[in-house]
């Protein structure tokens, strides 16, 4: 407020999207039965309505298909204890410097016991995990070039993958590489509890 002295700070962001108006975002409240349906799910199956559930919100049935996919992904049963699949899900998302993404599974691998360690760096990890470096880099920007070779070297590794808990990791590594891309492309905030919602000082204009 200029007339009294105290600088008040503006709001970077508004809304879901930087990309689209928070007018033309689907409401969380939409009286859409279906896309509320939907939202209703997203929001028992991730604690939230997370910011990206909300844009696909355009797409309900979509949205649907996607936690559907997404859940099973990473919380029905299967061959990788579940920390070790959000932590491939930050791998995944740190090849793109997806800062959302990581933060959002930062805060799901330490909620199901996580080594908090393990968040400061890749070599904190088990050597395991480790091994994934390569072909995650590879995934990520050149996935052409993946051979059979690069999968037989995790069968035999030193801590070797079986095939189907390296099946698991290669799907989770590409989903959140190609959810890292829907973030990019829609220009999803972050929400305020992962660093979102960011003031600067008016007078920096």
């Amino acid at each position: 407020d200029r007339g009294s002295g105290l600088h008040i700070p503006k709001v970077l962001s508004n809304g879901p999207s930087n990309f689209i108006s928070k007018s033309e975002i689907v409401p969380a409240d939409t009286t859409d039965e279906q896309t509320r349906s939907v939202f209703m799910d997203a929001f028992i199956q991730n604690n939230r309505l997370d910011h990206i559930s909300q844009v696909m919100g355009y797409h309900p049935d979509y949205l649907r298909n996607f936690l559907t996919t997404q859940n099973f992904l990473l919380r029905e049963d299967g061959p990788l204890p579940y920390d070790y699949r959000h932590y491939i899900a930050i791998i995944a998302s740190s090849r793109h410097n997806c800062t959302y993404l990581v933060k959002l599974h930062e805060q799901e691998f330490l909620l199901h016991n996580g080594n908090p360690e393990w968040l400061k760096g890749l070599e904190y990890a088990p050597r395991k995990i480790q091994d994934l470096y390569e072909i995650n880099k590879i995934l990520a920007h050149r996935p052409w070039l993946i051979t059979k070779d690069h999968v037989s070297k995790l069968l035999r590794g030193s801590e070797p993958w079986s095939l189907s808990e390296l099946m698991h990791a290669i799907i989770l590594l590409t989903h959140f590489h190609s959810m890292c891309s829907f973030v990019y492309g829609c220009g999803i905030t972050a929400e305020v509890d992962i660093g979102g919602f960011t003031y600067r000082n008016p007078d920096s204009d």
